[in-house]
């Protein structure tokens, strides 16, 4: 058993940032993902759970125990950070066994517990190397099999893939997600990346100022955001949110159409291709919407157009504060 249950949570450094009472589950096995903007206190909250720092009030629960008041090394957990922390005159071998090798484990163990691990993560040809020796995803990977070959059932991970490009984060998402599920473990992995959030999470806690905006699924956040905040902050682009009667509206660019006759009179700003869609930016009394449409849009900046969508489409918001609105009711 190894959920996490946090529970009326906060710390802050004399009254300024950190989290303010926040509270939630990550249950045996899931992968929950921390997202947010920078100073949000996602990874504050990740540290508070490892032990790194010490809670003002609130209790953590891992596995069932009492964690609030112990080590981060009585916590049964593995870490993962952005920096990597590997050791440059170690090779990859004794990286991967150092923690192992520290705790006296005996060197049968470590060997075969080190092919196992190396074998898992794609590093058997390379443990003679030195970090130094090793592109960015083949450091990454040294750090997670370090954290892996601790066998601990809960793995928290700040930031991880922030160093790496485009390409090797996509990677790397697939390669994270897929051995977190082989290994059953509990996953916390912070990011302010809504894609990695999108992609890898069974549940994901958005934060802002210190505070949960919204705890979901996935699809939940991206269909039932419970706030102007969430709904522009999760997908690419983001909503589009603009005044409505004394409410805000809020309507995804996949479900805004480009109509020929009728429609909220517009013009198109500029066309954004991306190859298997095109985003077209429109001008609407001053606020900008985006549009998606698919594959090549041939229309010119300074094209009048017309905007149109469903209403079962729609998110309404309240102005001030900016919640979502659960009274039903739909603009004319």
């Amino acid at each position: 058993m190894s959920e996490i249950v946090v529970d009326a949570v906060s710390k802050t450094w004399g009254g300024v940032g950190g989290v303010d009472r926040i509270g939630f589950k990550a249950d045996a096995g899931q992968l929950l993902v921390l997202l947010g903007p920078s100073g949000c206190g996602k990874s504050t909250t990740l540290r508070l759970i490892a032990g790194l720092e010490e809670v003002d009030a609130g209790t953590i629960m891992i596995g069932g125990r009492d964690v609030t008041a112990l080590s981060p090394a009585e916590r049964r957990i593995s870490m993962v950070f952005q920096s990597y922390a590997l050791f440059p005159h170690l090779n990859v071998a004794e990286n991967i066994i150092f923690g192992l090798r520290v705790r006296g484990v005996g060197r049968g163990e470590r060997d075969a517990k080190l092919r196992k691990v190396a074998d898992l993560v794609g590093l058997s040809h390379l443990l003679d190397r030195k970090p130094s020796q090793l592109s960015g995803g083949q450091r990454q990977r040294v750090a997670l099999g370090r954290a892996i070959i601790a066998e601990a059932p809960v793995c928290l991970m700040d930031e991880p893939l922030s160093n790496l490009d485009a390409k090797l984060r996509h990677e790397m998402r697939t390669e994270i997600r897929g051995l977190q599920q082989r290994l059953g473990m509990t996953m916390v992995y912070v990011t302010h990346d809504q894609t990695e959030a999108m992609t890898m999470a069974d549940r994901v806690i958005l934060m802002r100022d210190g505070h949960i905006e919204q705890n979901g699924a996935p699809h939940e956040l991206y269909n039932e955001p419970a706030s102007d905040f969430t709904a522009r902050f999760i997908g690419t682009p983001p909503m589009n949110i603009i005044p409505w009667k004394d409410q805000l509206l809020g309507v995804r660019p996949e479900h805004v159409v480009l109509m020929e006759r009728d429609g909220l009179p517009a013009q198109v700003r500029a066309v954004e291709y991306l190859g298997a869609d095109s985003i077209v930016l429109c001008d609407l009394e001053g606020e900008t919407m985006a549009v998606r449409q698919a594959g090549y849009c041939s229309l010119q900046p300074g094209t009048k157009v017309g905007l149109g969508w469903d209403n079962r489409h729609i998110h309404l918001f309240e102005k001030d504060g900016g919640k979502r609105r659960h009274d039903g009711a739909r603009p004319h």
